[in-house]
């Protein structure tokens, strides 16, 4: 791509978001290579408040810092698009309290209630994938020559909808990738470059079938453990051995869901009628960091911000730009069109795998092995997954229907009506299609 000689332009879509601060420490850390001209954070009316605060201490960190980075706050994005060498997107259509109903009213049906899978994560979907191709009209029109990175979730569903109804460049990203690099690094103790997982699937449902520490596959080493590899967020249960040694291959925490669901389900409705589930958590946590951000005499970012859940978030998005930018061409797992690379899939559907980063985007690598016991589960959820795209563009309650039923997580078409009726209801405000 064509960078102007003064510098890049950043406009983030959801500049508010208690994640920012990591995003502007590694904006910071790339300037020498990356130089930022303008970083604009963007939001909407009930997000000003935490938009001021943010940008506030973003101010802070980048004076401290001593670059010329031009911060601006706004809730004018079509202003911030404008002209921009990449959008990031970071968003919460609904808020936190939207999360807590989609945790809530599954787990009261007696179904996983979680922010990116099953009922949750489709009406999550529903609301977030009209308003993602809304933004991505700006950029076609005010900067189409801008890379749109994606790590609004369900990031899989939503990079696919942009792939498959806009002209705009995208990549979508998550945190689970890079954390797993993390771990097996230290694991292992070498740097994160010595260490290179290969991911099959697709965003929250993939499996490690390769765990390469200096080019020696450590896979069945880790497999011998049996042990969980989590988020800082994530209650971790240990995997059964002998299922690992039969899968031959390391699951995400995301597939406890499919493979522990009575575990799993029992563990968050426990949490809900004790404490409330991740969404009341989450919140609670955001209060205590916004406190932090208030203070002036902070200008970095805290470490409290890992408890947050999203740690490497921004780390992982910030790989991608510079990749992008330099033409680095090192390899990161992203969220990207299939293309073929799984045979199995739509072309046009989006899958999550190891890519090498030029300046023209990521092209997709090759995969050594595709276990034929994962592909069923592959094969439903994106199935559902696609669905979700066309009831979220259309409003069609028959495909959003279908949708739910063919989740793997709902158990029958009449909890599926039940959950769909209530839940439609309960997003009315922000599901002007279905209405």
């Amino acid at each position: 791509m064509t960078i102007a000689k003064q510098g890049l332009k950043v406009a983030v879509i959801g500049g508010g978001s208690s994640y920012t601060p990591e995003l502007v420490e590694g904006l910071i850390k790339r300037y020498e290579e990356m130089p930022i001209r303008e970083l604009w954070l963007v939001d909407i009316e009930e997000g000003r408040h935490k938009l001021e605060i943010v940008g506030k201490l973003a101010e802070r960190m980048v004076e401290r810092a001593n670059l010329p980075i031009d911060v601006h706050l706004t809730l004018d994005r079509r202003e911030a698009i404008a002209g921009a060498d990449f959008v990031t997107t970071q968003m919460r259509v609904g808020l936190l309290e939207a999360r807590r109903r989609d945790e809530h009213i599954p787990i009261k049906h007696g179904v996983i209630g979680q922010e990116t899978t099953g009922p949750g994560g489709m009406f999550k979907a529903l609301r977030t994938v009209p308003v993602i191709l809304d933004i991505c009209r700006d950029i076609e029109e005010l900067a189409p020559n801008a890379w749109m990175l994606n790590f609004t979730n369900p990031a899989g569903i939503v990079t696919e909808a942009v792939l498959k109804h806009s002209k705009v460049k995208t990549v979508g990203l998550c945190n689970s990738p890079i954390n797993f690099q993390k771990y097996l690094a230290s694991q292992y103790g070498v740097t994160e470059r010595e260490a290179l997982p290969e991911f099959v699937g697709i965003n929250h449902l993939h499996w490690i079938t390769a765990a390469y520490v200096n080019g020696e596959d450590k896979l069945q080493e880790m497999i011998g453990g049996g042990k969980d590899y989590s988020a800082s967020n994530v209650t971790a249960f240990d995997w059964d051995p002998e299922f690992l040694r039969s899968l031959g291959a390391l699951p995400t925490y995301y597939l406890r869901y499919f493979y522990m669901t009575d575990t799993m389900y029992a563990e968050m409705k426990q949490s809900m009628e004790k404490d409330g589930t991740r969404a009341d958590v989450v919140s609670r946590v955001e209060e205590e960091l916004f406190e932090l951000y208030k203070d002036v005499n902070l200008k970095e970012k805290p470490k409290q911000l890992e408890k947050r859940g999203g740690a490497f978030y921004s780390e992982a998005a910030v790989n991608l730009m510079h990749s992008l930018y330099t033409n680095r061409q090192d390899i990161q797992t992203l969220n990207v069109r299939n293309g073929g690379i799984i045979d199995f899939l739509p072309e046009d559907a989006s899958i999550e795998v190891n890519c090498v980063v030029t300046a023209q985007g990521p092209i997709p690598l090759p995969l050594k092995r595709v276990p034929e016991h994962i592909k069923g589960l592959l094969h439903a959820v994106k199935t559902y997954e696609s669905l979700t795209i066309e009831a979220a563009v259309t409003g069609d309650r028959g495909v959003a229907l279908q949708a739910m039923v063919h989740h793997p997580l709902v158990p029958s078409v009449s909890v599926a009506q039940t959950l769909l009726g209530e839940m439609l209801e309960a997003n009315k405000k922000y599901l002007p299609n279905f209405f």
